[in-house]
């Protein structure tokens, strides 16, 4: 880190002090800014709301990770080139060529290069560019006859012969996509050309120089061997069996085919058998006897010994029909110098241009202007790169600033109206609408870092109508309540770009929401308990009478035959026994309403201006512990965990406090000067006389009971 007098602006932002970028200077001195100062020490590539492409080129170890070192480097070539590095802090989509600073060697050759684009995209004299335009290489470079990649197209010549030769290669040897988009070579890929025609061409010239030894039976050799190859195992077998025969004669009738086997395929359509057949022996097996290739061959064999007869043993041992083991063994060692030299086969790739195309390849001069080729547009790679380093400009011109407010400082979040480039988009549910929305990279790391958000939470799966893609969130709900939120529930989902978003909630990490929330929340789950006592007691209840009814029913033959068998009186009504329970619910009733009794004497007994006091501490005694747990929590809701989660390095806190929360999460709210209707239909009619009788009673017995406490009235009890 470089240490300068450069003056830096600070703003108390989120609970933390965060440096100001206000002015291009600063960010030519970024990198004297202690990394212990910066909101972020990385972040990743994927799943943010800013140009990807942009971020992997700055990703310049590929990693997939941005880190300081990295953002460092990527200012310090953007305000290099900039004749104002102030122009950053604009964010303009569309750049300037008068913004390049053409005084470096750099600027001027990017300021070249930045007029060819124009010139090949038709805007020749424009001044202006845009990411779209310089990121459409394929238009760029289209129809250009060289454009610095080292790959040769059609579009790199117009000799018919050289063309020709071009396409013999793609199609032999592979192809490679040039910038423009179109098929080519690469001088790699000649030379491999090159190298499999040499090598084809001497493993020929082997055949030529020895023809007659290598070729014995002249242009039928390949397919004589090929058949020779086919049945060389079944005919050495053949041979075996023989000699074991001479071996020992009684093991002649094992040797041969077994009445047995045959048997067991005599009743089925021998047609669908001839596998099963070809696994007999190839003929009689008998002592010393030769192969005969005519007649008495395994029917499954018969085509193959035929073409045998026909191609080898007709040419070197005509008229005969059969064969000793000395003339097989014979066969096999003239076709040997054809199998070595069909080992040694080398080139294959080019063997299907024959060996006339070939050779006249190797003896012409196509091969050598190809190379030319080549070596003249691998000649313009520096220029080529300079268009490239254009696209690079206009994208960090764009984008730099963007990322900086999102990685060194928070400015996007923390500033009203904007979003973070972490924020996805707004899930709408349940009359609100929450605006931090993050994409969820590792539902598994999110599960260990949630609790330290201190956040309320939704994670939703969700699937988009238009391209069937999906993905899942986390929603913060910093506003509202949660009555109406649970698992299953769905909701819509808009991303940055308005597309909607089928949402689901599948998981709820509970907090709290507000000051007001924590308010009612105990008497809610006093209200939960209690309802949920009550499901239970009915539900056991339920139980039971259904059990003594299926009981009932199932005793009642058992009770005739005992009432048949003893007719017992029966049991005479204990009264004492419900004398009791009478005694102890009276006992119990009595006591309740003694200490309500006590309570409501103890409140009437305290004087007018008490009473309220009374009342409000009650209620702070109820609601004040989950309250103030509530604001210490709300105080220090935290995002940097959920993304921490997502593959950040967070540096310092991202406190979301209970007003900014409120910016977060919208709750629905009528149209200003909206006319509302308060005569419901659907309402349940009600008699007004009786309840305005009831509160007139109620409001006339509290003030009769004040003025007679105050004196006021004397009543004659």
């Amino acid at each position: 880190m470089k240490k300068s007098n450069h003056i830096w602006s600070f703003s108390t932002v989120g609970g933390v002090k965060r440096v100001n970028l206000e002015s291009g200077s600063d960010l030519i001195h970024l990198e004297e800014l202690d990394p212990k100062l910066w909101t972020a020490l990385s972040c990743p590539v994927n799943g943010l709301e800013i140009d990807k492409k942009t971020l992997e080129i700055i990703d310049a170890d590929k990693d997939g990770q941005i880190r300081v070192p990295e953002i460092i480097e990527a200012v310090n070539w953007i305000t290099s080139i900039l004749r104002n590095p102030d122009d950053l802090l604009k964010q303009e989509a569309v750049f300037s060529l008068t913004s390049i600073n053409d005084s470096t060697e750099l600027g001027k050759n990017l300021l070249d290069s930045a007029k060819i684009i124009l010139k090949n995209l038709g805007k020749e004299g424009s001044t202006i560019l845009t990411v779209e335009e310089t990121s459409d290489t394929e238009k760029i470079f289209a129809g250009t006859k060289f454009n610095g990649d080292g790959i040769i197209t059609e579009d790199s010549t117009s000799s018919p012969e050289l063309i020709a030769l071009l396409n013999e290669i793609i199609q032999t040897s592979g192809s490679i996509a040039d910038r423009g988009g179109k098929q080519g070579i690469t001088a790699e890929t000649l030379q491999l050309f090159i190298e499999n025609c040499e090598k084809y061409s001497a493993w020929y010239a082997k055949k030529e120089a020895d023809i007659k030894t290598i070729f014995p039976l002249g242009d039928i050799t390949d397919g004589a061997y090929q058949n020779f190859l086919s049945i060389k195992s079944k005919v050495d077998d053949y041979f075996i069996r023989c000699r074991l025969a001479a071996f020992d004669t009684q093991s002649t009738e094992v040797l041969n085919l077994q009445v047995a086997r045959v048997e067991t395929i005599t009743a089925r359509d021998l047609s669908s058998c001839i596998e099963e057949i070809a696994a007999y022996p190839l003929a009689k097996i008998e002592a010393h006897k030769s192969l005969p290739v005519s007649t008495g061959i395994n029917p499954a064999w018969e085509k193959a010994i035929s073409d045998f007869k026909t191609l080898t043993v007709s040419f070197l041992f005509p008229n005969k029909d059969t064969i000793t083991e000395t003339e097989w063994n014979k066969i096999a060692e003239t076709f040997a110098p054809y199998a070595q030299w069909k080992s040694e086969k080398e080139g294959d790739l080019v063997e299907g241009l024959g060996i006339e195309r070939v050779r006249a390849i190797l003896v012409g001069t196509e091969k050598n202007q190809l190379q030319t080729l080549i070596e003249q547009d691998k000649a313009l790679e520096q220029e080529a790169t300079n268009i490239i380093l254009v696209d690079k400009l206009v994208r960090y011109h764009r984008d730099m600033f963007t990322l900086l407010k999102n990685f060194v400082t928070f400015f996007d979040f923390y500033t009203p109206g904007s979003k973070a480039i972490f924020q996805a988009g707004t899930l709408y549910i349940d009359q609100r609408s929450c605006d931090l929305c993050i994409k969820v990279s590792d539902m598994a790391k999110h599960a260990t870092m949630v609790s330290f958000s201190g956040m309320y939470l939704m994670y939703c799966d969700c699937t988009s109508r238009a391209t069937n893609e999906k993905m899942t969130i986390v929603a913060a709900l910093t506003n509202g309540d949660i009555d109406n939120l649970v698992v299953g529930k769905n909701a819509l989902f808009y991303d940055r770009n308005g597309l909607d978003w089928d949402a689901t909630v599948i998981k709820i990490v509970d907090n709290p929401i507000s000051i007001r929330q924590a308010f009612f929340s105990p008497y809610r789950k006093v209200s939960r308990f209690i309802e949920t006592q009550i499901n239970k007691m009915a539900a056991a209840q339920d139980d039971k009478v259904n059990a003594d009814l299926t009981k009932g029913v199932e005793s009642v033959p058992v009770k005739v035959e005992e009432a048949k068998a003893k007719k017992d009186p029966p049991a005479p009504f204990d009264v004492g026994k419900f004398v009791g329970i009478f005694a102890a619910i009276g006992l119990a009733v009595g006591a309740i309403g003694t200490a309500l009794a006590s309570v409501v004497a103890g409140f009437l007994g305290l004087t007018w201006w008490k009473m309220p006091i009374a009342f409000c501490g009650l209620l702070l005694l109820i609601s004040g512990p989950s309250m103030i747990i509530a604001y210490l929590k709300l105080r220090k809701r935290n995002l940097a965990p959920l993304l921490d989660a997502n593959g950040w390095a967070i540096n310092a806190s991202a406190v979301v406090n209970i007003q900014f929360g409120n910016t977060l999460t919208h709750l629905a709210e009528l149209p200003k000067g909206a006319k509302i209707n308060l005569n419901d239909p659907f309402t349940k009619k009600k008699q007004p006389i009786l309840p305005a009788i009831f509160i007139l009673s109620l409001l006339a017995g509290a003030a009769l009971y004040f003025l007679w406490k105050l004196g006021y009235i004397h009543l004659p009890f």
